[in-house]
């Protein structure tokens, strides 16, 4: 799950997070912990949930592999229990407590965002849909939002405009239900001549009879129902399967998705449900940091 991770975007990502929190002049440390002090940090969930941050311990052991000691008792993925240890580090104590803010702030974003992310997950199990993520992510954390996400049990969308297209109302403005189809097929034309070529075209339709346009239209790999009913849905899957579409295009529902309508949603026989909650709304995961042998100077 951290093989997509750019480990050098994320060591600045990390040293821009400690000068915003001013580790360089930490003067409470400063004035009540001797210098020579050494300490053990123990993270502890206070909440039950799923462990997402892996990549942020290792991140420690680069950084910090003169100073301190990682040891990670979880795994990405794992579900956690109250009270369970997540991880042991011992090093100094003013480097444990300087960077302590930043190191929770960091594991308690990702471990509520692949909480939240594995209830979805779960509300769709032995149905055919998947969960995925949209690009409603924090700025500056859409590597790290995207993990938590995999490591929730969800999939990744595309990672940005980059590397997949999704053609949205927006884009479509002024045309017409009569030319979208060409429209649409001179598009797939263009996306086919690009190097590299998109991981994948998505359209998305509003209406049942801007679907039946899409359909005439080869090279479109997933169809994103936006706000469609499930009756609507039900219908969009029947109508793609009768045409011998099934297994060529896929269905993606979004728009006012929650946990109390997904597995609706998931029965009609979408194959992927994005939902922006996931990474947008998620509630960080009350992890602690309780540190043992404090000697205060002088």
């Amino acid at each position: 799950m951290a093989q997509m991770i750019d480990r050098e975007r994320l060591r600045r990502q990390w040293e821009d997070s400690l000068a915003e929190d001013g580790v360089d002049r930490d003067i409470t440390s400063l004035t009540t912990v001797d210098d020579a002090a050494r300490g053990t940090a123990r993270l502890v969930a206070r909440q039950g949930g799923v462990f997402a941050g892996a990549v942020i311990f290792d991140l420690l052991r680069e950084a910090y592999s003169h100073k301190l000691t990682v040891t990670v008792n979880v795994q990405d993925g794992a579900d956690m229990r109250m009270g369970d240890e997540i991880a042991v580090l011992a090093g100094p104590m003013q480097l444990l407590l300087g960077i302590e803010r930043t190191l929770l702030n960091f594991l308690q974003r990702l471990c509520g965002v692949a909480t939240l992310t594995r209830k979805y997950v779960d509300a769709v199990e032995g149905t055919q849909a998947r969960i995925y993520d949209t690009r409603k992510t924090i700025p500056g954390w859409r590597q790290l939002d995207k993990y938590a996400v995999r490591c929730g049990g969800g999939r990744n969308h595309r990672m940005g405009l980059h590397d997949a297209i999704l053609v949205k109302d927006n884009h479509l403005a002024g045309v017409s239900m009569d030319s979208l189809a060409v429209a649409l097929f001179d598009m797939v034309r263009e996306a086919a001549a690009l190097t590299p070529p998109p991981a994948f075209i998505e359209v998305e339709v509003d209406t049942i009879e801007q679907l039946e346009e899409v359909f005439k239209v080869s090279g479109v790999d997933v169809i994103l129902l936006d706000n469609f009913t499930l009756d609507q849905m039900r219908q969009a899957v029947k109508r793609r399967d009768e045409l011998g579409l099934a297994g060529r295009v896929q269905f993606e529902a979004s728009g006012g998705v929650d946990l109390s309508s997904v597995r609706g949603i998931a029965e009609t026989g979408v194959e992927r449900i994005a939902i922006g909650a996931v990474t947008h709304s998620a509630v960080a995961l009350d992890v602690a940091m309780d540190l043992e042998t404090i000697r205060l100077s002088g």
